[in-house]
């Protein structure tokens, strides 16, 4: 933990350490000390500025997505940079596969079953949870933030008078070409402007005012200019099509769109950094690079396999991290972001929060590479509802277990499908057919597996259902999933081979199943503990909500 240590000079320090025995004696070691005082004699040490926070979050980008992680087709030198003067994490996981859940987590410290409504997607955002951008303010931080803060959701019927993420920055925004527009980005960006908008919330602080700025780009979440990767040049060859995935045309070009979005919030991160340059400010601030979830494709975003909760994580903080350019191999939470920057801060929460996370500054502090922390045994996370995606709204509830090697997952009803109903009740009362069906203008396929958001391999997935090669890729995303998944990551890490039932993993399973379940219990996850195992249900959802067929698991609960 960083401290702050006031010296005072020799003489009063001699003063300070007198013991008092008489009143002669005192009156004039008081005005000793006075006349010391009055002395403008330098102190050995000078206070130190607080720590500025800079959260840099990008929206649905999966490890390992990024070029000094070995990704050819996408280019991110301002990520690279934070990694190489700083510390790149290789196992860094989210709280939840979905948005609104994942940034409460951050927010919280917490994971999502302890967040009440926080805990799903497009609910609500309660006031009485205690978040870490509340307790800067408190201490005279200055927070802000752009883009996408906490959401989809409402922190104003939560109670909130704002965003989680502070004051809103938003007013500056750029035309479709107007950065580089010889390599002409996707028309799909968001025309925010957010480094234009941190200069903004810059120029509204204070002399000597720390701060804590959230910059939440929109990028690379859906959807893309279809074939923006191949107008710019990239080359299909170079994609890592991940096993969960055929290796098809379609797929690869969609992946190369994929990469040109993440490489958008790259370029305005790079600006960023080149401000705090310009101010003074870039070594005494920490700067957080992750994503919130993972890739928007099929068996990713929205799962808690590993490509929907293992992200992309870089921090850099000045030299207060020893050896930089360090890879590290720790099991790392985003539920850790809050205890790392309350007591990097010196900020003391309250004494009634348990904070799920752990602080990564014995991680900062030490000069050792892969395994630092050998405490750090395993991360969890979580998903109940995402999209609108089945009857009645019904989410579909998982909980998650990463170790060192194992993924384990438990399906509270595997009864529902996981990527959503195959069918739709459209608003003018038409059901669609069943696996959806193509809109006449886009091609797309509508009306089923919502829970898996509109794309060209979402598309490509249902189209060919019934071609060999792409069956099973299809089975695997949208038929319904077992109670109980194991997969090894060492040898699995698209997770395609379940092993739960595979009688050389029982002792395995059961042991995870045991520390799960534990945890679970000792966290009071409303799933084991308590009589509303399903109160995510009824939380209120503050968006769209589809009509669809009723399911014979709704027809037999009543």
């Amino acid at each position: 933990m960083q401290t702050i240590n006031f010296k005072t000079n020799s003489k009063t320090s001699t003063y300070l350490r007198m013991k008092i025995t008489t009143p002669i004696l005192f009156l004039a070691s008081l005005f000793f000390f006075q006349a010391c005082q009055n002395k403008e004699t330098p102190t050995t040490e000078t206070p130190v500025k607080r720590p500025n926070i800079l959260i840099a979050i990008s929206d649905d980008q999966s490890y390992p997505y990024t070029s000094i992680y070995g990704d050819k087709t996408t280019q991110t030198p301002a990520f690279d940079k934070i990694a190489n003067e700083g510390i790149l994490f290789h196992n860094a996981f989210v709280a939840s596969p979905g948005c609104a859940p994942s940034r409460a987590s951050i927010f919280t410290g917490r994971y999502p079953w302890q967040n009440r409504n926080a805990g799903t997607h497009s609910s609500e955002f309660p006031s009485d949870l205690i978040i870490f951008t509340d307790l800067l303010n408190r201490e005279g931080y200055k927070v802000g933030y752009t883009g996408k803060g906490w959401g989809p959701g409402s922190w104003e019927k939560g109670g909130r008078d704002k965003n989680p993420a502070g004051d809103y920055y938003q007013d500056t925004t750029h035309t479709y070409d107007e950065y580089y527009p010889e390599k002409k980005y996707s028309k799909k960006i968001s025309s925010k402007n957010y480094a234009k908008n941190f200069e903004h919330f810059l120029s509204q602080k204070k002399e000597g005012e720390s701060f804590c700025f959230w910059f939440g780009a929109h990028e690379p979440h859906r959807r893309f200019e279809e074939g923006i990767g191949l107008k710019r040049g990239k080359k299909p060859e170079d994609v890592n099509v991940p096993p969960f995935l055929p290796d098809a045309p379609e797929i690869r070009s969609d992946i190369l769109d994929y990469s040109v979005h993440i490489e958008w919030f790259d370029l305005h991160l790079s600006r960023i950094i080149q401000k705090l340059e310009e101010i003074g400010e870039l070594d005494n601030t920490i700067i957080i690079v992750t994503s919130d979830n993972g890739m928007a494709f099929p068996r990713a975003k929205a799962t808690c396999f590993e490509y929907g909760a293992h992200v992309p994580m870089a921090i850099r903080w000045g030299n207060q991290i020893k050896n930089p350019g360090r890879v590290n191999e720790d099991l790392i939470s985003s539920t850790d972001i809050f205890p790392t920057i309350v007591e990097a801060t010196g900020i003391q929460p309250p004494d009634t929060i348990n904070l799920s996370g752990k602080s990564l500054l014995n991680i900062f502090e030490s000069e050792s590479e892969g395994i630092v922390d050998q405490e750090r045994k395993a991360v969890y996370f979580a998903r109940e509802r995402h999209s609108s995606s089945r009857y009645n709204n019904a989410g579909y509830p998982q909980r998650a277990m990463r170790t060192k090697d194992f993924l384990f997952i438990r399906n509270f009803h595997p009864e529902r499908y996981p990527a959503g109903s195959p069918q739709q009740i459209f608003d003018n009362g038409v059901t669609s057919k069943l696996h959806g069906e193509p809109d006449p203008k886009t091609g797309e396929y509508i009306g089923a597996y919502t829970d898996i958001d509109a794309c060209p391999s979402k598309d490509f997935l249902i189209a060919n259902r019934e071609n060999p090669e792409v069956a099973h890729f299809f089975h695997l995303t949208v038929d319904l999933w077992p109670e109980e998944m194991l997969f090894d990551i060492r040898t699995d890490p698209g997770c395609l081979t379940n092993l739960a039932n595979n009688p050389e993993y029982k002792g395995i399973k059961a042991n995870l199943r045991n520390q799960l379940d534990n945890y679970l219990i000792e966290t009071k996850d409303p799933r084991m503990v308590g009589d509303n195992p399903e109160v995510w249900e009824g939380y209120k959802r503050y968006a769209h909500i589809r009509q669809f067929v009723k399911p014979d698991w709704a027809k037999e609960a009543n």
